[in-house]
């Protein structure tokens, strides 16, 4: 099950408090309901709708390619962006849970053009549930969770201290944090749909 993240999503606690009372089962046990939850959000849906541009007034994505940072992002796009973020998350969390702090890093997002069907979105959420799961298998009996990412003081300060546990908490909670733009831009396309059907 789930658990409520919207204090660490609106910034009221850190992701190093927040994962604080979370063992490695329960990270385990987090995983699969959130790829269930997005496996439902392609629900009834056709090929076309998951490769549908939607129409996003908040697009704002400086790290885009050139031409693309204002862009809407279609179903599939949302699900290559936020698995690469669960899984770098779950990379990071095997590699300090091991005593390894790392400047790098460990991220991989499958190019968003690349995804043109529901069967693909498909594959990549299963693919994704057992990369994280391969990732939590890789933690010791007996975890480093006083061992943190090295990364810029910018980034400690504005999110604090980053463990193990953090490092998967954080990268699960942006996943989850997308789940009404997934919402909206399922409707947008069965909305669009619906229209030239």
């Amino acid at each position: 099950m789930l658990p409520d993240f919207t204090p660490l999503l609106e910034r009221q606690t850190t992701p190093i408090e927040f994962a604080a009372n979370y063992t490695v089962d329960d990270l385990r046990a987090m995983t699969d309901p959130s790829i269930d939850a997005m496996l439902g959000f392609l629900d009834g849906l056709e090929d076309a709708d998951v490769t549908f541009d939607p129409i996003d007034p908040h697009a704002d994505d400086p790290y885009a390619a050139p031409g693309e940072e204002n862009i809407g992002w279609s179903l599939a796009h949302l699900i290559v962006h936020v698995t690469a973020s669960s899984e770098e998350g779950a990379a990071l969390s095997s590699l300090l849970a091991r005593g390894i702090p790392t400047k790098e890093r460990p991220r991989y997002e499958t190019p968003w053009r690349d995804v043109t069907t529901v069967a693909g979105c498909v594959a990549r959420l299963e693919e994704s549930r057992r990369m994280r799961h391969a990732y939590l298998d890789t933690w010791p009996d007996a975890p480093f969770l006083d061992v943190y990412r090295d990364v810029s003081e910018k980034f400690t300060a504005h999110f604090g201290l980053m463990n193990a546990p953090a490092a998967y908490i954080f990268g699960l909670s942006h996943e989850v944090g997308h789940f009404d733009q997934f919402r909206d831009v399922r409707q947008q396309a069965l909305a669009a749909r619906n229209r030239t059907g």
